[in-house]
């Protein structure tokens, strides 16, 4: 029978391929949108049902575009009585697939692109003639405040009136709803009748209902029905100066967004391009934006003006108050801003900093805005040393921030170059409103209130981002994380920070957290999780970056995310093909002559039960000799044993690759990262099994020992993202801990000392506190300073803080290491205490060397341990230096279990 393909639009842009179908072939006869939005976190599941009118079968498609910012969570479809779900799998074996039904010259490759605030996926399944097929999908996003409100927006285009259309939005926010209403080319013109909205305090909803007649007579609609956007925007009270703060099953969340404060003066840069692609529109667009910004400034903020081309090119050599002269003057300047040249982006970013770092003003807050359209074509052309360039000028004072105009640009190097500078990147796209995009983003960032901002959680663990250089008006921060052991009476909160010139502390010591039933809250923190950690991602390179990644995969699978490194696969009836929907990211090229932004959709045709090849990875001690790792093949379900192929780029260790041959057995959890090919026996039973128990590569800081007998230490591995007690001494009334990174070292390190005094070192800024306010708050950029608190002397330097208490003196060095910074404590002198306890306590370890050759033993106090030859980083120098040890496991080194060195909270 032929088969015919029909297109059906649902919240997304028809692509115009395939001929004309006749009106009466199909029906969307049903068509509903139900949006909840609980604490600012929205699920959204979309269901449309369609009928097939033919006498013959037809294919399909149904089109979605959602917010960029939005994961995909699940996808279904029913037919005939039966459910087909999509399924969230690792790109590489969704890439698989799509590699084997190309190789079997079957249809893939079709592309979607991606709008400017969402994204387009699809899918199709053939219909047999006068059936029925729903379609549901489920998205969910943290929506993020721009500006002193929330917007939550959803976009339709059915191609079709749809007689039973309907679009239900539910809120709960427990601090009560502020003001509510809706926006968008779908509540106008008649349309705006079929719109509903209720508030209640704690409880807001709007529901959308148009009429087939409604749907044919709004300002977008027509004979095809509608096409636009419904946007919800409202925000909530803000009554409590700490935010909110909600806990559930042993996970928070917590909204700060304080308003009541006064608006921090400015000192920003401005640096535009004018190169010779900036000619035309885009540099009208550019003088006309950078003239609104230059009215809106305030009195009291200082401000600069570079331009660059071949060369850099300057207004004023250094910053001046925005008073009506020199705005007039500037104005005049921005006006005659001519398009010609190269783009040297490296020097422009180095005088542009250099500007403000010669022009410092306490009680002020600085900010660097580059806006650029291209490659860097002149001076330093090297991507890499323009963003070490960049951060060495910065040094974390103040954040850069980065436009990209239009689609020639590298917009991953603007996000990265942004990431690393505390910043954020943003496309603006060369329509007719880009002049009103540039104004949009310079009002998000022109009111700023707070200053190195430190979000502290006692009785918290595996913290979403904590540090944040700076806090606007309008904006709202937002950490998510476990509360060690559920405790929630140990639970305390606080934010420290800068507002003008004075250091002020977010607190409510009698107010415990709610604790609600809201499962969304560990959603929300595994969110936030994975979109923090693409970040860091993107800023990595090496072992580094593809340890992140495995962190992100896992998490992505976990919580069934849809992100740019899975696709949810789609598996249809027998004889269908299986199709592949991408998460797009916006810095990736687009193929074909499409916008950069564009992504793929990769269709792939049915497999059936064969052998294949699957590769995963693990991580296994590196073993110096040729006959493998003895044992690996005693894995069950895996037979074989492997050799070694190379360095794992982890000092000790080796990336082995191997051939595995899968029997009726599932693969077991496997807490290392082997490079191996599978050869799958049954791939329909045990392939998706495989990937469910591939688990995160642990990062391991390594750490040394020296020995009291013999010239080469000890080394041993700890892993990442746990918390240890580094130094306890009672004679003292002295204790420090630190928390592990992914960066080499510690990410804080936590001093208290007697009566209630504590030292939080991180590495921006180090606090000192008294009975949990601050005392004084030192950052690592400034010069030296000494602050003497009760029997603790601080001097905090260049690249170190040294502490003494009493004849105690410990120094912690701020090291880094792929631009990312880390920690590292030094125990410098120590009094003697028989009870000292900790890390830094363990004293030089006497050992004996076993002569064997082929598996080299140590034996310390009585045995025998199998050891290899490997180096460790010496991070007790600055900087850092390699020295070969002998690596044995961390328990022989400690003489006791490493759970004794765990703390739950700093």
């Amino acid at each position: 029978m032929e088969r015919t393909v029909l297109r059906v639009s649902i919240f997304g842009l028809l692509l115009a391929f395939g001929t004309t179908q006749l009106k009466d072939d199909w029906e969307i006869y049903s068509f509903h949108v139900n949006s909840t939005v609980t604490s600012r976190y929205a699920t959204t599941v979309i269901a449309s049902r369609v009928v097939n009118r033919k006498d013959e079968s037809q294919e399909i498609e149904f089109h979605v575009r959602i917010p960029k910012n939005a994961f995909i969570t699940k996808f279904r479809m029913f037919m005939d009585g039966k459910a087909y779900d999509g399924v969230v799998k690792a790109k590489e074996e969704a890439q698989q697939q799509y590699t084997e039904a190309v190789s079997r010259g079957e249809s893939a490759g079709i592309v979607s692109s991606v709008g400017r605030t969402l994204e387009e996926f699809k899918t199709s399944v053939t219909v047999a003639a006068l059936k029925k097929v729903t379609f549901q999908l489920t998205y969910e996003e943290l929506l993020k405040r721009k500006l002193g409100k929330y917007e939550l927006q959803i976009h339709a285009r059915p191609m079709q009136p749809v007689k039973d259309f309907k679009v239900d939005v539910h809120i709960r926010e427990d601090a009560g709803v502020d003001f509510l209403h809706v926006k968008g080319g779908l509540s106008t013109g008649a349309l705006a009748d079929a719109v509903t909205k209720e508030i209640a305090d704690k409880e807001a909803s709007v529901h959308f209902y148009p009429t087939v007649e409604q749907q044919k007579t709004c300002d977008s609609c027509g004979e095809e029905g509608m096409n636009g956007d419904l946007i919800i925007v409202y925000d909530v009270n803000r009554n409590k100066s700490l935010g909110d703060i909600k806990t559930s099953s042993g996970y928070f969340l917590h909204h700060f967004a304080p308003s009541d404060l006064p608006s921090i003066p400015k000192n920003v840069v401005f640096l535009i391009d004018k190169s010779g692609s900036m000619h035309g529109k885009k540099i009208e667009q550019t003088r006309t934006a950078l003239i609104h910004i230059l009215n809106d400034m305030a009195e009291d903020d200082f401000f600069g003006l570079i331009t660059f081309d071949n060369t850099v090119s300057y207004w004023k050599r250094e910053l001046v108050q925005a008073n009506s002269k020199n705005l007039q003057n500037a104005k005049e300047f921005a006006r005659n801003i001519m398009a010609k040249g190269g783009t040297n982006i490296n020097d422009a970013l180095l005088d542009g900093s250099r500007m403000l770092n010669d022009n410092p003003r306490k009680g002020s807050a600085s900010i660097l805005i580059l806006l650029t359209d291209g490659d860097p074509t002149s001076g330093v052309t090297d991507l890499e040393r323009i963003q070490g360039n960049v951060m060495e000028a910065i040094q974390d004072k103040y954040p850069l921030y980065c436009l990209g105009f239009g689609f020639d640009v590298n917009f991953n190097f603007l996000e990265k170059l942004a990431l690393q500078n505390n910043g954020v990147a943003r496309r603006i796209y060369p329509d007719s409103d880009a002049d009103l995009q540039l104004k949009g983003f310079y009002d998000e960032v022109a009111k700023p209130l707070l200053t190195d901002v430190t979000m502290v959680y006692n009785g918290g663990a595996n913290l979403t981002q904590t540090n944040f250089s700076q806090y606007y008006n309008g904006s709202e921060i937002v950490v998510a994380g476990q509360i060690v052991d559920n405790n929630i009476e140990n639970f305390v909160p606080r934010v420290v920070a800068i507002s003008r010139n004075a250091s002020i502390v977010f607190s409510e010591t009698k107010r415990t957290p709610e604790s609600t039933d809201d499962s969304n809250i560990q959603r929300v923190w595994a969110y936030l999780t994975v979109k923090q950690l693409l970040q860091k991602e993107l800023q990595l390179s090496g072992a580094e970056k593809e340890r992140m990644k495995n962190e992100t995969l896992w998490l992505s699978l976990k919580y069934n995310f849809v992100t740019p490194l899975t696709s949810m696969v789609v598996t249809k009836p027998t004889t269908e093909n299986t199709e592949v929907l991408n998460k797009p990211s916006e810095g990736s090229p687009g193929p074909g002559g499409m916008t950069p932004a564009s992504r793929q959709f990769t269709r792939l045709g049915s497999i059936s039960p064969k052998r294949g090849f699957v590769t995963s990875s693990y991580l296994l001690p590196r073993v110096d000799s040729p006959g493998g790792i003895p044992g690996l093949s005693g894995i069950p379900g895996l037979s074989g044993t492997p050799g070694l192929s190379g360095r794992s780029g982890i000092p000790g260790h080796a990336r082995v690759h191997a051939t595995y041959e899968v029997a009726a057995r599932p693969m077991p959890d496997v807490a290392y990262d082997i490079q191996t090919t599978v050869n799958v026996v049954d791939h329909h039973k045990h392939f998706p099994g495989i990937l469910a128990t591939l688990k995160p590569v642990p990062f391991l800081i390594r750490f040394l020992l020296q020995a009291e007998n013999q010239s080469l230490p000890l080394c041993f591995d700890i892993p990442g993202h746990i918390q240890l007690q580094l130094l306890r001494l009672p004679s003292a009334e002295l204790s420090v801990n630190g928390a592990l990174d992914d960066q080499g070292g510690f990410s804080k390190i936590v001093v208290h000392f007697s009566p209630n005094g504590i030292i939080d070192v991180g590495t921006n800024v180090v606090l000192i506190l008294n009975d949990g306010k601050p005392v004084q708050r030192l950052r690592w950029v400034t010069e030296q300073e000494v602050v003497v608190a009760g029997s603790v002397t601080v001097i905090k330097r260049d690249k170190e803080v040294e502490i003494t208490l009493g004849e105690t003196r410990l120094i912690i060095l701020l090291h880094r290491n792929a631009g990312e910074k880390y920690l590292w404590p030094v125990l410098r002198q120590q009094t003697s205490d028989d009870n000292a306890e900790g890390i830094l306590a363990q004293k030089p370890v006497f050992y004996e060397e076993v002569l064997q050759p082929m598996s080299p033993k140590l034996k310390i106090k009585g045995q025998e341990i199998s050891v290899s030859r490997s180096t460790a980083a010496d991070s007790s120098f600055s900087p850092p230096q390699t020295q070969p040890c002998w690596l044995v496991p961390a328990e022989s080194a400690l003489q006791a279990e490493l759970n004794d060195f765990i703390v739950f909270s700093l």
